[in-house]
């Protein structure tokens, strides 16, 4: 036998003994459907972009999607032009008036995030909605734009089969409790700190 054809057997049983254990694990998970509490947070990029290619998947198996944008508002986005063009099937709701610091109202910010949140909950009493993202709503929930109990309260209460996306830096401890799943972007590198203004296509 030459070393190729060894190292080929090697691998093939190598393979196979990952694959009986992927199998196992796979085999053990009983629970086949049920909505998802997502969260994407981080002080890392990614996190709405994240949001918005699961929202992109979804369509893509002919779900209807909702989006509300807690604060984004000022700029005109890429995915919210391509998302749009599906018509009825998104849902897209923009309730914020931009970044925190660039309103320096916190009562206009108060109010934008009550009217996001009024939007978020008529779409969680859509029945026809299966994912709904709910962009920056950390953000409203880190400054107490709304009052976290009653978030949580509706997030947990939502439908069986109605999953849910959160973004936003600084995601409260109480909503990471309550999820299924928690992703940490983790900034490594940004472009921004080497005077990489926000781009086209790249940021919005």
């Amino acid at each position: 036998m030459t070393q190729s054809e060894a190292d080929k057997i090697r691998h093939r049983e190598k393979m196979a003994k990952r694959k009986a254990v992927q199998d196992a694990e796979v085999a053990s998970k009983t629970v086949t459907s049920k909505g998802l509490l997502i969260v994407h947070t981080g002080a890392g990029k990614g996190k709405s972009t994240a949001a918005f290619g699961l929202a992109l998947r979804a369509l893509g198996h002919g779900w209807k999607v909702g989006i509300v944008q807690f604060i984004k508002g000022a700029w005109g986005t890429g995915e919210r032009n391509v998302l749009e063009k599906f018509g009825e099937q998104v849902v897209w709701r923009t309730m914020g008036e931009g970044f925190t610091w660039e309103t320096q109202d916190r009562a206009r910010d108060v109010a934008a995030a009550e009217r996001a949140w009024g939007e978020a909950l008529k779409m969680m009493a859509d029945p026809g909605i299966r994912l709904i993202v709910l962009d920056e709503l950390n953000i409203a929930l880190r400054y107490d734009y709304l009052p976290l109990g009653d978030v949580i309260a509706a997030l947990k209460a939502r439908r069986a089969d109605l999953h849910i996306v959160v973004t936003g830096r600084n995601a409260k401890p109480e909503l990471i409790e309550a999820a299924d799943l928690v992703t940490e972007m983790t900034l490594v590198k940004h472009h921004f700190a080497a005077g990489v203004k926000a781009q086209e296509g790249i940021e919005f």
